[in-house]
């Protein structure tokens, strides 16, 4: 067991080492573009299922509540939280519309969509990216290696090389704590005191 707990770390370091050297230029232009639509009135729309679902909505709660400084919220909604909608759609269409019918209706010119799938092949992702009313929104894509369907469909990709899911996963919760808290000092300034 031991030498299992030493392999993973070893892995997650070399991909975490990787994915520094190859992704700070793309974390810059997601974070430069996402503050600009922010401060013209955008919003930040997060989607994912699983596990990622579950990161969609730490970053959202992150966004609106706080990451390290004490400021006012910013404008995230994780989609897929309301079981409402949620089991309506799924229940009157299917399950690959419960993102798209969600953005269709929500979704401006100047938002912001992160989207989530350790694969790049998820059917509700890959339909949601796939509206007309998603395509002048600036579309930011989280998956593992190569991007799959997804990777056409984004104008930034974090392709995380690797096929190894809780390696991926692991890779997006850093760039989404990387992203979150570089738009919040964007936004807001540098950190001054620590957040209790």
């Amino acid at each position: 067991m031991r030498r299992e707990i030493q392999k993973i770390f070893q892995q997650n370091l070399r991909l975490t080492e990787e994915c520094a050297t190859r992704f700070g230029p793309r974390i810059q232009e997601v974070v430069r573009e996402t503050v600009e639509r922010l401060r013209r009135g955008g919003h930040i729309f997060l989607m994912g299922n699983g596990g990622s679902a579950a990161d969609a909505i730490h970053w959202a709660g992150e966004l609106v509540g706080r990451f390290a400084l004490e400021r006012r919220g910013i404008p995230a909604v994780a989609l897929g939280t309301d079981p409402a909608i949620l089991t309506a759609v799924a229940n009157d269409y299917d399950f690959a519309t419960v993102f798209a019918r969600q953005l269709e209706c929500l979704a401006g010119e100047q938002d912001i969509i992160f989207a989530l799938s350790t694969s790049g092949r998820s059917p509700n992702i890959i339909r949601a990216l796939s509206l007309a009313e998603v395509q002048p929104c600036f579309r930011v894509g989280f998956s593992g290696d190569g991007g799959g369907d997804m990777a056409c469909l984004v104008n930034v990709l974090f392709d995380v090389p690797s096929r190894s899911t809780p390696r991926i996963q692991e890779i997006h919760g850093l760039l989404g704590h990387i992203i979150c808290g570089l738009i919040e000092q964007e936004l807001f300034g540098k950190k001054t005191e620590t957040a209790p």
